[in-house]
């Protein structure tokens, strides 16, 4: 063998290894994915964006995650960076649901979620209404004779002014025959702000959703008194059967940032959809009490858009909103 051919076969190996490495590696829908998490660690939208990442780089739909947790104003100060800063990046993701949706038509910012790009709603969270193991109050009777008694003396701690927890402590004050406006409502950033002031005795009833309040539940340091849902979830038992006639869920999802194309749209979708088929996300269903309740893009979109009316609607009749 020559020389010449000798490098040639050396070069044509190398270039024919190199090539079979570049058809190898993985293709991922989104490559270096962004989460912006309206809220503080430890709460719900915390654990929606993280689960949500990680399936996603789980199921090989994005090459890696990382999170920005910005809390306040139930979502909205977060969603206002996401909307300035990622203008047309087709990576980013923002978590949002009905807290962030109550507080906009609560406080009414110059920006919403008109200004983001509707990729997918993901599950509905079923709440639970909760006190400290010290409390005296032991039942949803208790808790609404202690209100009609003094409203004042019931603090409701929750999510943000204008949240589906919120709403959810004006319902009930209603249904018990209470002035919703004469409700004594402590907002949090954040679930583990929410669980820290519920264990240190700090509001009388706290409000989030089962997965947020379940392991304090599970070890004994919160007592449940009742969850929102149809049928019991974890064994508590419903508002319903105690004879408040309320029935309400939370849900979660994800907007993409504003000025992406059509197809870097549709790629985002996919991607999370495939992060939703993942083991990792189907797991946190089940640990979570979660109920799967995907609808994507446009029809996601109209569906935010209804959700809108019906809490500003209700947010009006309680007094929260204008």
């Amino acid at each position: 063998m020559n020389r010449s051919f000798a490098r040639f076969t050396h070069a044509f190996v190398a270039s024919a290894t190199l090539a079979a490495a570049v058809v190898a590696a993985p293709a991922y829908a989104v490559d270096s994915l962004k989460v912006m998490i309206g809220a503080n660690p430890g709460g719900g939208f915390d654990q929606t964006g993280r689960t949500i990442g990680a399936a996603m780089v789980a199921a090989g739909a994005a090459k890696s995650a990382s999170y920005d947790n910005k809390g306040g104003a139930g979502g909205t100060i977060g969603l206002t960076q996401f909307v300035n800063t990622d203008k047309g990046n087709p990576n980013a993701l923002i978590v949002t649901g009905a807290v962030m949706v109550g507080a906009i038509e609560t406080n009414h910012p110059p920006v919403t979620l008109k200004n983001a790009t509707p990729i997918a709603r993901l599950f509905a969270d079923t709440m639970v209404l909760t006190v400290p193991a010290s409390s005296p109050i032991k039942s949803i009777k208790d808790l609404t004779t202690q209100l009609k008694a003094n409203p004042g003396s019931v603090s409701w701690g929750g999510g943000s002014k204008g949240s589906i927890d919120h709403i959810l402590a004006g319902l009930i004050a209603k249904e018990a025959g209470v002035d919703p406006k004469k409700i004594n409502y402590v907002p949090f950033q954040g679930g583990g702000e929410a669980s820290a002031s519920i264990l240190g005795g700090h509001v009388t009833v706290g409000i989030a959703g089962v997965s947020e309040f379940l392991p304090f539940i599970k070890t004994g340091k919160m007592r449940a008194l009742a969850v929102t849902s149809k049928d019991r979830t974890a064994d508590i038992p419903t508002l319903k059967e105690q004879g408040i006639n309320v029935e309400i869920y939370n849900w979660r999802g994800v907007y993409g940032a504003p000025g992406i194309s059509a197809e870097q749209r549709k790629a985002m979708i996919d991607a999370v959809v495939k992060g939703t088929e993942n083991p990792v996300w189907k797991d946190a269903l089940q640990k979570n009490d979660w109920t799967p309740f995907l609808l994507t893009g446009d029809e996601f979109g109209k569906f935010v858009d209804a959700e809108s009316a019906r809490l500003g609607g209700t947010l009006r009749e309680l007094g929260v909103a204008k």
